[in-house]
């Protein structure tokens, strides 16, 4: 009996040592862009400008045609992608407000936190968007948590909301950075007092004029979203955002170097106000919004090019992805719009930014590792909402059986290995509140419109609700700009897919 068990236990501990050897541990970044449709980048067909970085990195690794970030907005998108759970099955996932409380709660296991079991140090660097602080939303002057530290993550340098939103400071851990005590900050929603100067009362002084909505606390000569005072040591200037992103990540992967290390590089670009710094103001013909794209690449280039000259480009899975597809006037009078000319943002799809058509969920999507992913064009479906599992089975990682509800292993499949197998499906959703859904199966999609409108069906246009009917079906083969409503001439599709919606909405996971 004793050798039984002795030759048990060996078997457990040589089966032990085996997974432990076949578990890789790169580096992983993360490069989330802001608002970038399909079509906004050329390796993906854009042709009025270039963005010669990110077509690098699909050239030397898998360029994903059916890549999809979760919603068609950014906390819902932001929140799937580090818990690894469908937004829509969580209270408050819509857009996150100035005061938010941090949505993604403490105890949540996230893409951070579970790497963090195998070894890994992780940042945050850029937008944030999830909130911070306690159920009474930030404390502004003081510790600003809970934040990414407690659900993870060893370090941050945040944007707190997003740039159309203030306060315009950066967030260094828990704390507003260069916040000055005698000079509090204060954030709100309503005027602080009648004579404070908002983009109504002083219009005339704007350099970037709002088109709905963005006309409270100036800052930078652009008025935002919500109101606030105070804090003026704190503020950054929007041009020198991307600039600042760039500098720290660089610090921190230097800091890192020795791995392995897990970098949440999260873009401001293309997301309005839309004002790249100087030097790329003017380089494309499009305006500001194309501009910021350049801006974004060449962020890309840099933190490349740091990679290379610490020698770690082969121990390094780079994944670039958006949080969403494109949108133009969203807010601000910068020429989006009007210098768009015959370039398409979402490529040959139809929607944009808050949408459930395609092109407010599929994006481009690229994963690069010298050495271990071979350069290809995938048709497979990959979504942001599976990094979470994906990274988890290559490093070798546990996940709570009731944690990363919706999220797969598709870790082969990004990899680009011959014969692996995306998505058999996938649920979109627009704004996290639970209003509509997409979900595609294969070559079908099918809507579901229970706010009974299609918001920004054409992203060339103006933002504006269509009426439709609940449900449309349509064939993507065929059809990729959604334009066929196939729902009652293929009624047996139809219901097989309702069902489907419905059982996975309904059952409160689906990994």
């Amino acid at each position: 009996m004793r050798n039984l068990d002795a030759l048990k236990y060996g078997l457990l501990t040589l089966l032990f040592v085996a997974l432990t050897l076949a578990a890789e541990k790169p580096n992983v970044i993360v490069i989330m862009a802001d608002d970038m449709g399909y079509g906004d980048v050329s390796a993906y067909g854009a042709d009025t400008f270039r963005t010669p970085y990110i077509d690098q990195l699909a050239s030397e690794g898998q360029m994903f045609t059916s890549g999809y970030c979760s919603a068609s907005t950014c906390t819902p998108t932001r929140y799937s992608f580090l818990t690894g759970t469908y937004a829509f099955r969580r209270p408050n996932t819509g857009i996150a407000p100035p005061n938010s409380p941090a949505v993604v709660k403490p105890g949540t296991e996230t893409i951070a936190s579970i790497l963090s079991t195998v070894g890994y140090k992780s940042a945050v660097i850029g937008k944030w968007h999830l909130g911070l602080g306690g159920p009474e939303g930030p404390d502004w002057n003081g510790e600003l948590k809970p934040g990414p530290r407690e659900i993870g993550f060893d370090y941050n340098f945040l944007l707190p909301t997003t740039n159309d939103r203030v306060p315009q400071v950066y967030v260094e851990n828990n704390r507003v950075l260069n916040l000055d005590p005698n000079d509090p900050l204060w954030v709100g929603n309503e005027k602080p007092s009648p004579d404070h100067p908002t983009g109504i009362t002083h219009r005339d002084t704007l350099k970037m004029d709002w088109s709905h909505g963005h006309n409270s606390t100036i800052h930078n000569g652009i008025s935002r979203i919500g109101f606030y005072t105070g804090g003026h040591a704190a503020r950054f200037r929007d041009e020198d955002l991307a600039d600042e992103w760039v500098k720290q990540s660089n610090n921190w992967i230097e800091e890192n170097k020795d791995g392995p290390f897990f970098l949440f590089f999260a873009s401001h670009d293309l997301h309005v106000p839309r004002i790249p710094h100087e030097r790329f103001q003017g380089v494309t013909s499009l305006g500001y919004r194309a501009d910021s794209i350049v801006q974004l690449d060449w962020c890309v280039g840099e933190l490349m090019k740091t990679l290379d000259r610490l020698g770690i480009a082969e121990e390094t899975l780079v994944i670039f992805c958006s949080d969403n597809g494109p949108v133009m006037d969203d807010g601000y009078e910068d020429l989006a719009l009007e210098n768009l000319g015959k370039h398409r943002a979402a490529g040959p799809y139809t929607g944009g930014k808050y949408s459930i058509y395609e092109g407010g969920t599929r994006t481009p999507f690229i994963t690069r590792w010298k050495g271990k992913i071979k350069p290809g064009v995938s048709d497979e479906m990959v979504s942001t909402i599976d990094l979470v599992a994906s990274l988890a089975a290559l490093t070798g990682a546990k996940i709570s059986d009731d944690a990363a509800l919706d999220s797969y292993n598709l870790i082969d499949v990004l990899l680009g290995k011959s014969g692996a197998e995306g998505r058999d499906h996938l649920v979109q959703q627009d704004n996290g509140r639970g209003n509509n859904y997409g979900l595609r199966v294969g070559k079908w999609k099918l809507q579901r419109h229970d706010s009974k409108t299609a918001r920004n069906v054409v992203v060339e246009t103006k933002l504006a609700n269509t009426k439709v009917n609940q449900y449309r079906l349509y064939d993507l083969s065929k059809d990729p700009e959604e334009k066929n409503d196939l729902y009652k001439k293929r009624p047996k599709i139809a219901k097989r897919l309702t069902v489907q919606l419905a059982e996975i909405i309904d059952s409160g996971r689906s990994r």
